[in-house]
């Protein structure tokens, strides 16, 4: 079939260096060419699929995440985690749960690496962390923001599979749940084995409740956000548009961080990502209209079931491919094109595309830290300054024993990322 040349072409396209964007073109074009596609009519139907409400929820998300970064709030957050979290590997399990507030709030792990990274590198190395294992666990806990809802990949995951977006959302917070609580205990079992914690006396004089009272403002933004999309007050949509207006209103209002040149930043930031992802998605739903016209999904499907007779043996098949696919390409890259590639072979096996979901967003997890290209882990290893060969072997310890096992978890009990949305009435 000439149309699955399309993925190593993807893959070969980015491995040049050919921006993301650019390299879903280079795979249009050549579908294009091959399957001999009237090009005008392609482009119409790709804007209109844009064309959709739901989609007008990421770029106020991911404003969210830049006006978080320059408002003061992730400092913060991060202030009183680390006054909460205390004794053993207090400090990392202060940036995984760090982490997963942030992801509560922004849904991308960019963000989360950025801040809380920049903010938290020098007091881990100051407490006797090894760099190489603060980029590895940063790495890891940075993508919260794709389990925890809000969650950018999980908007696009239910654009691309036309799936509703709070099922969606709400089918990965029992794997982040576990992931948390393991990345915890990982870090509390390494101190003293690993490597030796510190303990330095307290810099900080503000107390506790004044550290909490000053923190108050940026912890309430999660509980709006889900609070008002699982209370039924606001969709998932207006909830983007109420975390975003109260993003400025925290940093700007309430802790005055914010300048004209912060907020030009952050606006200029969240436009040129948000477009990116945009040119992509227009990219990738004219390639998922060529293959639905040819029948590649069901083809595919059709030569897995004849080698792979079981629903456990297509699971196993589609983690491993989602798994090295996000070794190689980004979560969005991974998420609308694996997605919907693979969703015709997950209903056939009777797999619920919610649960299908969490499947795709645990095996990012793992891939976005796998080598070769690992881009989370090497962005990670850029912010805390330390060369990617010394958070390999870190990186695939966090993997191999805490976010594979949740990935079978999630793979294998169903009712781990179903139980929530049924609950909610969300399917």
């Amino acid at each position: 079939m000439d149309a699955l040349i399309a993925l190593p072409l993807l893959i070969l396209l980015m491995g040049v260096g050919l921006p993301v964007a650019w390299s879903f073109a280079g795979v249009l074009a050549y579908l294009t060419w091959v399957y001999d596609v009237n090009l005008n009519t392609l482009m119409l139907q790709g804007f209109r699929s844009l064309n959709s409400v739901v989609l007008v929820a990421l770029p106020l998300f991911i404003l969210t995440g830049y006006l978080m970064q320059s408002g003061g709030i992730a400092r913060r957050i991060i202030a009183f985690v680390s006054r909460l979290a205390t004794g053993r590997g207090g400090m990392g399990t202060a940036m995984v749960l760090s982490s997963s507030i942030f992801g509560a709030i922004s849904g991308t792990a960019t963000a989360a690496i950025a801040s809380i990274g920049s903010i938290m590198t020098e007091p881990l190395v100051q407490r006797g962390y090894p760099r190489g294992r603060i980029a590895a666990l940063l790495g890891i806990s940075s993508l919260l923001g794709i389990l925890i809802p809000p969650s950018i990949t999980m908007i696009l995951f239910a654009v691309v599979t036309r799936q509703s977006v709070a099922a969606c959302f709400a089918a990965t917070i029992g794997p982040a749940i576990i992931l948390i609580i393991g990345l915890i205990l990982y870090n509390r079992f390494l101190v003293g084995r690993a490597f030796d914690e510190i303990e330095l006396e307290a810099e900080d004089t503000q107390s506790f409740g004044r550290v909490t009272l000053n923190a108050l403002p940026a912890l309430s933004l999660p509980i709006i956000i889900l609070g008002g999309i699982y209370g039924g007050i606001f969709t998932p949509t207006e909830a983007a548009a109420v975390a975003a207006v109260a993003a400025l209103i925290v940093g700007g209002l309430i802790y005055r961080e914010f300048t004209w040149g912060s907020l030009g930043r952050s606006v200029l930031g969240a436009a040129e990502t948000t477009g990116t992802i945009i040119l992509i998605l227009l990219f990738s739903f004219m390639i998922s209209r060529i293959m639905a016209f040819e029948r590649v999904p069901q083809d595919l499907t059709e030569a897995i079931q004849s080698v792979v007779t079981t629903p456990v043996g297509a699971l196993l098949v589609v983690n491993l491919v989602l798994i090295v696919a996000g070794a190689l390409m980004d979560d969005v890259s991974v998420t609308v094109v694996i997605a919907p590639l693979f969703l015709p072979l997950m209903v056939a096996n009777d797999i619920d595309p919610v649960h299908f979901a969490a499947i795709v967003a645990c095996s990012v997890v793992i891939g976005a830290n796998s080598p070769p290209v690992a881009p989370t882990l090497f962005l990670s290893c850029k912010i805390c300054r330390v060369p990617i060969l010394q958070a390999v072997m870190p990186a695939l310890g966090l993997m191999g024993f805490v976010a594979f096992p949740v990935l079978m978890l999630t793979t294998f009990w169903p009712d781990l990322s179903l139980t929530i949305p049924r609950l909610f009435g969300l399917m």
